[in-house]
């Protein structure tokens, strides 16, 4: 039987009780919301990446806060009062993301943002989160909260880290790929935390790395990049943003023909990107990381099928209105899981105005799990309330005839590691 979306059961808590952007950016309150009749609404600011290098996940990111949002309306809103969901383009820009921050605070006066991916765009906008003292909650996968870079307004509840990512497949790829290691990654924070976490990763289990290759994201050729890796290379692990990876792929195969190394990727490159495209061919075989596998597995959940129910999307990963239309289904996840821990932590908080943001923050940070159910589709996760960061299972996939079959999945406790810092302690 599908448990309740509301199941009580789905959080535990560590405390049994709690007491007590810019220019051309347009507002958007989403059309199914309806303001309730006494108490007002829940003002959650959502920075989507509409435009600029993420564009494609900020489409799906928004599609997926909508189904949420509804769904969470239709069933009484949080605490009586309906969400009142105000959509801002950050552009995938720095500037513009913290300028919409200031925007959701002194005009919006939102009570929680949430729904930034961009690790460079999470590093600008959470330190003025902070300032602001507007709770924060982000998508994305940046290892910066987790390593104590940022505050205590700002969360990752709902999708893990790089760190974490890289430290629970790093066994895998070392005994069942090969030991030495030529990176190929994007030149910023994202890219950066794969080069540092699993260059010690794979170290650990007795690898090196060859080369690393920085790449900026903004790159549209890669030719004069592929000689930089060493002849005895046994794995490419390549992490690939932005719009150029069908050129990424076809260089790769100009490069190297049938005698290739091995090759690693994370979706990332691929989200929103049919494997079907011809251009792809060259991936056949190849593995990549998943959070969330965008094809629907043979032992696939009760949970996983509501969660496509309800955004949209078939068991190829597309949209069900348009099979053309590929879904950013490894990270989108991570949207409706926020969504849900916040409608969580509000009602354990009893909260009921921005007067109570601190009351809010005390919640979020009690909870140490969340149980597999249609909240938490993605799967069982581990929150540390020190460190502001959760936990869960990661999913290495194999190409097979253009679609992605699931080869490995980790265990929780594989990614986990010490806390780094104890937001608790920090002020408000």
């Amino acid at each position: 039987m599908t448990r309740s979306i509301f199941s009580v059961d789905s959080v535990l808590t560590r405390r049994a009780a709690l007491k007590g952007i810019a220019a051309g950016a347009t507002l958007l309150a989403s059309p199914y919301v309806v303001r309730a009749q006494s108490g007002g609404t829940i003002k959650l600011g959502a920075p989507f990446h509409r435009t600029g290098i993420g564009a494609s996940y900020g489409r799906w990111y928004e599609r997926t806060a909508q189904a949420a949002v509804k769904l969470i309306n239709e069933g009484g809103g949080i605490n009586g009062r309906q969400i009142e969901m105000i959509v801002e383009d950050d552009g995938t820009d720095p500037k513009r993301a913290t300028e919409v921050i200031e925007k959701f605070a002194a005009e919006y006066k939102v009570d929680a943002v949430f729904g930034h991916l961009f690790s460079h765009v999470v590093a600008a906008a959470g330190p003025r989160a902070g300032e602001l003292k507007l709770p924060y909650l982000v998508c994305s996968e940046g290892h910066q909260l987790a390593a104590g870079g940022l505050n205590r307004y700002t969360f990752q509840p709902g999708i893990t880290d790089v760190k974490s990512q890289v430290s629970s497949m790093a066994p895998w790829i070392a005994k069942n790929l090969g030991k030495k290691v030529t990176m190929i990654f994007p030149d910023y924070a994202f890219g950066h935390d794969h080069r540092d976490y699993f260059s010690a990763a794979i170290k650990a289990q007795g690898g090196e790395i060859s080369a690393l290759i920085p790449i900026p994201p903004t790159e549209s050729s890669f030719t004069r990049y592929f000689p930089q890796i060493p002849t005895d290379t046994e794995v490419i692990y390549h992490v690939m943003v932005g719009p150029a990876v069908l050129t990424f792929v076809k260089e790769l195969g100009d490069h190297f023909g049938s005698q290739r190394p091995q090759i690693f990727g994370f979706i990332d490159s691929l989200e929103a990107v049919d494997l079907a495209t011809p251009q792809l061919e060259y991936l056949e075989g190849t593995y990549f990381w998943e959070g969330n596998p965008r094809y629907a597995q043979a032992d696939q959940t009760e949970f996983d099928k509501f969660f496509r129910d309800k955004v949209g999307v078939d068991a190829n990963g597309a949209s069900t209105s348009d099979p053309k239309d590929i879904s950013t289904y490894s990270h989108m996840f991570s949207v409706w899981e926020t969504l849900f821990v916040i409608k969580q932590a509000m009602e354990m908080a009893k909260y009921e105005g921005p007067n109570q943001k601190k009351d809010f923050i005390v919640a979020l940070e009690s909870f140490d799990k969340f149980a597999a159910s249609n909240e938490h589709p993605q799967g069982d996760k581990i929150f540390d309330g020190k460190s502001h960061q959760v936990f869960g299972k990661q999913h290495i996939s194999q190409v097979e005839g253009s679609k992605l079959k699931v080869v490995h999945t980790t265990s929780i406790e594989d990614g986990m590691y010490e806390p780094e810092v104890d937001y608790t302690k920090m002020d408000f």
